[in-house]
């Protein structure tokens, strides 16, 4: 006798067995869900938490979501119906550029989502991932380019690279208490004296002394776009002549 095959481990490859209660809906555990991520990050966020904050037992909470990385899936998925992605036909940079500004900024409102997304299961099943997807894959073929995949795959590689450091930065700057000006103030003197010996780094140090303090977001704002356009630029020459 064939051995029976294991199911596939996504909420989005079953049934869901019961049907929302008005009292506590799939909806409503996966809202509170993405407060407590955003408010306290992944380490804080357990079935038996998230079941006391919504005043149910975590059995009740089973009835909806299977397990915790069934409910790691749906809260990315939640999320990314905040990602935008102009309309077809718009000019393929412009749009590509709005697409991975959406992401960004989507991901440092949620500094838990990067992190997470290779790891949330079959996420990418989920509409509104799908819905994105769909979207992304619309421009860069209208743009013409051969592989619209692979362009896509670079694009999101640099972009979620970029917002999953920025995000973990962001996190440190909060859990500090501090202004993002006054923590890189702070460690500044200690970077500098690491430095030492390193003349191109001691250079950099030199320069960020200067310019981080004053108006950091714009510091992280430049250097987003600049490897953006790096790499949009590289893209743009693999489109047919």
């Amino acid at each position: 006798m064939a051995a029976k095959a294991n199911p596939v481990p996504s909420v989005w490859a079953r049934q869901q067995s019961a049907p929302d209660q008005p009292a506590l809906s799939r909806v409503a555990i996966v809202r509170e869900a993405i407060a407590m991520l955003d408010a306290d990050g992944i380490e804080a966020l357990s079935m038996r938490k998230l079941g006391a904050r919504l005043n149910a037992g975590a059995t009740s909470l089973y009835r909806h979501v299977a397990t915790k990385d069934e409910l790691m899936e749906l809260a990315v998925d939640e999320v990314a119906a905040e990602f935008t992605v102009p309309p077809p036909g718009s000019p393929w940079r412009a749009a590509a550029t709005e697409a991975s500004v959406s992401f960004r900024a989507t991901s440092l409102r949620h500094p838990w989502l990067s992190s997470v997304l290779g790891q949330a299961g079959l996420a990418y099943l989920g509409p509104n991932l799908m819905s994105y997807s769909e979207r992304l894959a619309g421009l860069f073929t209208d743009a013409g380019f051969p592989e619209p995949s692979r362009a896509i795959d670079t694009v999101m590689a640099y972009v979620i690279g970029m917002s999953t450091t920025e995000a973990a930065w962001l996190s440190t700057v909060a859990r500090s208490g501090r202004t993002e000006g006054d923590l890189i103030a702070s460690l500044m003197p200690a970077a500098q004296q690491a430095a030492a010996g390193h003349d191109h780094l001691t250079e950099a140090y030199a320069d960020a002394a200067v310019h981080a303090t004053v108006d950091p977001v714009a510091i992280r704002d430049a250097k987003f776009f600049y490897g953006l356009e790096v790499v949009l630029d590289g893209l743009e020459m693999r489109l047919p002549r």
